[in-house]
């Protein structure tokens, strides 16, 4: 149901509240009820709300329909609040859309303007959605978040070699996020509007390899009933990311580096070359010198791809983009969720102490985890991975245990100066006498 869209009608009235429930009712719309502000609140705190309906007055509630305006757009910022007032409340009303409501209806109820108010803030609220994530992408979000002084460097490069056609390799542990890096060179590149085309070459089956990069014609080999089309074709005047190019097999290196000298490629069966303008960014998690050494890799294709190598450093040595990373995947999630998720103090100490195995695509995977588990406004600190919390608490035993150490080090070497005169070594620790029998009994040294 993460698409529905979640309808939350509160009146104190129950025919009133199950009349308008049953009007709204509508394929892709989730309908629930509240008999109050104060109950309203509670669900909306479980779960978000698109579009809320509600009373202006409902007696015996702490929560009446303007304070309930103002706190579920605290809670849900891009909800959409309609606001029902008996006549003589009008004012009332406009205090409520200054608040941020998208409309209000006078009693008796019009159920077919109820309803046209209703599907104006759908559309309303799916095409505001719809802007924010193309601006993002418009803007660069999906470009890599820096404020280390590494990635900083990853984002010069990349400005600097986007405007060029040369090719690219992208170094890095797993889950660094060397396609972003990619993709963020060809949306700053003249060719960002042409077709940016992936391939991993450690997923394809060498069987496979062949017709899979560089197609093949009907007939060509059994089972070939029609022509394929292979990824430079399809990225012909855009760009091809070859994905973990140290795993390419070796037999089909040759061609590649065929078609960066020629520009040129033939397709399985087929006996027309076919020219193709497409540039190459390539990437890999391997050591592909020592690929090279092993005789998996060929040395001539290697300086062909490396033209400009660009080495992304592991998410642990650069923990000043963890917090800003957890900020962006948190609005991203939340947004694609529907949902107003936060993560506490506690949590983001927690993650923030972590160092992040997995790098960048752990980080955001759990993440995610959160926001979509969270079954209030705010996570707990037990929903965070037990893998994630047993580490932070393993640094603090560690901690402990240094500091023991360092102790038990300096008062040794205290009382050997005193020549086992524990005055004259709490002197030389700075310490008192008494402070000094205390540790002596604690560390095991008496």
């Amino acid at each position: 149901m993460a698409d529905a869209i979640n309808i939350l009608v509160v009146d104190d009235e129950p025919h009133i509240r199950d009349g308008i429930a049953a009007a709204l009712e509508a394929p892709g719309r989730v309908v629930r009820c509240a008999p109050d502000g104060s109950a309203a609140l509670e669900m909306i705190r479980k779960t978000p709300v698109d579009v809320l309906v509600s009373d202006l007055k409902m007696p015996g509630s702490p929560v009446d329909g303007l304070e309930l305006a103002r706190k579920a757009r605290g809670l849900c910022p891009d909800a959409a609040v309609v606001i029902i007032t008996a006549f003589g409340s009008v004012e009332s009303a406009v205090e409520a859309m200054k608040l941020g409501a998208f409309d209000y209806l006078s009693k008796p109820l019009d159920i077919k303007q109820l309803r046209n108010i209703v599907r104006n803030a759908i559309e309303k609220l799916t095409l505001q959605r719809e802007n924010v994530m193309l601006r993002r992408r418009l803007a660069g979000a999906d470009e890599p978040i820096a404020r280390s002084p590494q990635m900083k460097k990853v984002a010069e490069i990349i400005d600097q070699v986007a405007a060029s056609d040369v090719t690219v390799l992208i170094t890095g542990e797993s889950g660094t996020g060397k396609e972003l890096v990619a993709r963020a060179i060809h949306a700053k590149s003249a060719r960002c509007h042409k077709p940016f085309v992936g391939a991993n070459c450690s997923a394809l089956p060498e069987s496979l390899f062949e017709s899979e990069i560089f197609g093949h014609e009907k007939g060509a080999f059994t089972g070939a009933v029609r022509r394929h089309v292979g990824r430079f074709e399809l990225a012909d005047t855009g760009t091809l990311f070859l994905d973990e190019v140290a795993d390419m097999p070796l037999q089909y290196q040759v061609d590649l580096l065929r078609v960066l000298q020629d520009g040129e490629i033939r397709r399985i069966g087929g006996e027309t070359p076919i020219k193709v303008d497409v540039r190459i960014i390539s990437a890999t998690n391997r050591d592909i010198r020592q690929a090279i050494a092993d005789g998996a890799f060929r040395e001539d294709l290697y300086y062909r791809l490396n033209v400009v190598p660009i080495e992304l450093p592991p998410l642990r040595e650069r923990e000043g983009d963890v917090p800003i990373l957890i900020d962006a995947f948190l609005g991203e999630f939340n947004a694609l969720h529907r949902k107003s998720v936060s993560l506490p103090e506690k949590v983001q100490n927690t993650l923030l102490k972590y160092p992040w195995p997995g790098n960048v695509r752990e980080l955001r995977n759990i993440v995610e985890r959160l926001v979509v588990t969270a079954d209030s406004d705010e996570v707990h600190p037990n929903a965070v991975p037990q893998e994630v919390r047993a580490y932070s608490q393993r640094r603090l035993f560690d901690l402990e245990s240094a500091v023991n150490d360092a102790e038990r080090k300096a008062i040794i070497a205290a009382l050997e100066q005193a020549g086992d005169h524990r005055e004259h070594a709490a002197r030389l620790l700075g310490v008192s006498v008494r402070t000094l029998h205390y540790k002596i009994k604690k560390l095991g040294l008496a």
